[in-house]
């Protein structure tokens, strides 16, 4: 199939078009094979310091070798990278969330096998088993588990809660409670910007799970079951009624998250709670650690009616997760690059910025850093991010759709329907 030769997929995401792989040069290839190029999307303070840290160890130790590092916001990197792989001039080192779109990356060829490095003094044993399945197909590891363990959360202001007597509610039930209280003192319940479709993407897989669980998805996702199922037509259901109830802030589909847009409602007041991945601590952490301070967080709680298991979490075992180009000239050099982003001095200082590595011996000691790791303890199971579970084309068609609902331009029975055509073309091409 043309898929395993080229990217058309990641092009119509990201640039018209189709990409191939393999024939092409790493860019960081073309200074006589001493320049290594790493790009990164950690661009709030202090991560970028942390990469920059890791690189000049890698550095002191390696002085042949220059490092050229590139930090890109995290949309506008999906466009960047999928430009660079059409040119040929991917970076040795760069990251991918897993899912779909590594899956696409390892059939264009476009991937070094990582296997050997990874099992090299059983370096992979150091890792969360649930990460560096994350990490796997066909046999093979094309990735090192690095960031974080990023489950999403509620993240509550508790000054405000305890100004009304607010309790962490534990069905849905009781957080529209909340909301409502919440409502008739002035402030939004949730604050969410939305221009960017994933942070509300994820208010509907939390819905969608909850009233389900997490078979419905994964029956879908293979083609044994389909995403006009009920649990996704009541996730729908569910943020159109939120919406109609005024539980989000004015102009959220207009709104961007990359430049902090629904925090600020968060640091003002205006807003008491937030869903979002567990970067959120490090990111509020880095902006105003005063804030950082009144933080709170509770799992998305129980849907009374439904089937799922309040208990699940749904995110990933290691976030951005580094892969080496298979035009790379130096993958050896790379990989010991990638490994001093998650060495001891570069675990500490992540765990200091309110990070969890995807490592089975982290110690922690921040409470809210804790909560979330019991969290991933305690659940079931996990649901990775749509997003990253779906293919390219119909992890668009979700998020598009899924902002629709919250514009209330499209209703759920159209959007799962959407989506479920989005995905039977994919599985049909992949029978080609």
């Amino acid at each position: 199939m043309f898929l395993r030769k080229c990217l058309p997929a990641l092009m119509t995401v990201f640039v018209a078009g189709a990409v191939c792989a393999g024939g092409g040069q790493s860019k960081g290839s073309a200074g006589g094979g001493k320049t290594l190029e790493l790009w990164h999307i950690q661009t709030t303070d202090p991560f970028p310091k942390i990469i920059q840290d890791s690189v000049n160890r890698f550095k002191a130790a390696n002085p042949d070798y220059k490092v050229n590092v590139t930090m890109v916001a995290n949309d506008a990197y999906k466009q960047k990278l999928a430009v660079a792989m059409s040119s040929g001039q991917t970076p040795d080192v760069f990251i991918s969330w897993s899912g779909g779109p590594m899956i696409e990356f390892v059939n264009a060829n476009a991937l070094a096998d990582l296997t050997p490095y990874m099992n090299n003094n059983s370096y992979k044993a150091k890792f969360l088993d649930a990460a560096i399945a994350q990490v796997a197909y066909k046999d093979k590891l094309w990735g090192v588990p690095v960031e974080n363990v990023a489950i999403a959360s509620v993240f509550y202001n508790k000054d405000i809660f305890a100004q009304y007597n607010l309790k962490v509610p534990a069905t849905i039930a009781e957080l529209e409670s909340v909301a409502d209280t919440l409502l008739a003192n002035n402030i939004k319940p949730f604050s969410l910007a939305n221009k960017t479709q994933w942070t509300g993407s994820m208010y509907f897989m939390f819905f969608a799970t909850r009233r389900g669980g997490v078979a419905p998805f994964a029956k879908a996702l293979e083609g044994t079951g389909s995403f006009t199922d009920p649990a996704f037509i009541y996730a729908g259901q569910k943020i159109q009624e939120w919406v109609d109830k005024g539980y989000f802030n004015t102009g959220f589909n207009g709104l961007d998250e990359d430049s902090g847009q629904s925090r600020q409602l968060l640091y003002r007041g205006e807003a008491a709670m937030i869903v979002m991945g567990s970067w959120f601590i490090s990111t509020v952490m880095g902006e105003n650690p005063d804030f950082a301070k009144k933080i709170g967080l509770f799992n998305f709680p129980k849907d009374e009616t439904g089937v799922g298991n309040a208990n699940t979490v749904i995110g990933t075992i290691g976030d951005n997760f580094y892969h080496i180009s298979s035009a790379s000239k130096e993958p050896a050099k790379a990989f010991e690059l990638i490994t001093y982003l998650i060495d001891s001095q570069a675990v500490k200082e992540r765990t200091a910025a309110g990070r969890i590595p995807p490592l089975k011996d982290v110690s922690l000691s921040d409470p809210l850093l804790v909560d979330l790791f019991s969290q991933v303890r305690a659940a079931p199971d996990m649901q990775l991010w749509y997003d990253q579970s779906l293919s390219p084309e119909a992890a668009e068609v979700h998020k598009s759709t899924s902002q629709e609902i919250f514009g209330k331009t499209m209703t759920p029975e159209t959007a799962a329907q959407r989506l479920q055509d989005a995905q039977a073309t994919y599985l049909k091409n992949q029978k080609k």
